[in-house]
């Protein structure tokens, strides 16, 4: 019993230490590999909400995303283009296929390092958030599935249960996820400079320069070179990096091509 009593009080005196502390992970290629959203796209192709070109653009998307890490132009890209086909699906829609989309896809994606970073942060009492231009519905089904504190997201609007294809405020990218950090910080009481943050893109760095801790996981060329300049963590999840990449450019080319030939044998067979 001595023991049970000792080791009960310093995980109390460890979760108070670390009261007002929080760590917030991006998504794509730092909790999971490759684009969310393409996967709700994907999903969304499967249940007939929209057409096998629009699909075939997304999955190019993807790939790109994949090797070679994200942009600006392609996040925006792909936002507006999952914006106006949401447009006139209902907001109950988007939510039972977000909970379908994670058991089916993206639990499989997930790093299991990364993941691992998040319960240790939980285990020491930090609010641990997702931060990402992922949706905010499909944000917060993986936090929740993770059991992790919450998620910030992009956010569409909806009208009459509906999506209307417009966004309320800005797409959660590059200097809005700081903007959003903060402003969660001052509503929850949180102290930045005692708090961490995880992304693998060069974006992100107002999310990771708002946090006194920044450390970047699986990260791209620019964000290595500024994480190593910095004196930051870098931690890489992707086994055997160089050849993978190679091999992975290989695997995803292939699988474009074949993804083509697919598609233009359904049309003909139609």
């Amino acid at each position: 019993m001595p023991d049970v009593n000792t080791n009960s009080a310093e995980a109390v005196s460890t979760t108070a230490l670390h009261q007002g502390e929080a760590a917030f992970f991006d998504v794509d290629n730092t909790l999971m590999q490759g684009a969310s959203l393409f996967h709700v796209a994907r999903k969304m192709y499967q249940k007939r909400a929209f057409t096998l070109r629009d699909a075939t653009g997304f999955a190019w998307k993807q790939a790109k995303f994949i090797l070679r890490g994200e942009s600006m132009n392609d996040v925006h890209s792909i936002q507006d283009s999952a914006q106006k086909l949401a447009a006139g699906i209902s907001a109950d829609f988007i939510r039972q296929l977000g909970e379908e989309v994670y058991d089916e896809m993206i639990v499989s994606k997930i790093w299991p390092g990364t993941r691992a970073l998040t319960q240790e942060h939980l285990k020491s009492g930090r609010q641990v958030w997702l931060v990402t231009a992922t949706p905010v519905e499909v944000a917060g089904v993986i936090a929740k599935r993770l059991h992790l504190t919450g998620a910030l997201g992009t956010v569409a609007e909806i009208e009459d249960g509906m999506y209307t294809g417009r966004l309320v405020g800005e797409i959660l990218h590059g200097p809005a996820k700081g903007r959003a950090v903060r402003e969660l910080a001052e509503k929850e009481g949180l102290d930045l400079s005692r708090s961490w943050a995880y992304s693998d893109s060069f974006n992100d760095i107002p999310l990771l320069t708002a946090v006194g801790n920044p450390v970047a996981i699986n990260p791209d060329a620019k964000l290595r070179k500024y994480a190593r300049d910095n004196n930051w963590p870098v931690y890489d999840f992707r086994s055997g990096r160089r050849a993978a990449t190679l091999g992975l450019q290989a695997a995803t080319g292939a699988g474009v091509v074949y993804g083509l030939w697919k598609g233009i044998a359904m049309v003909r067979r139609r």
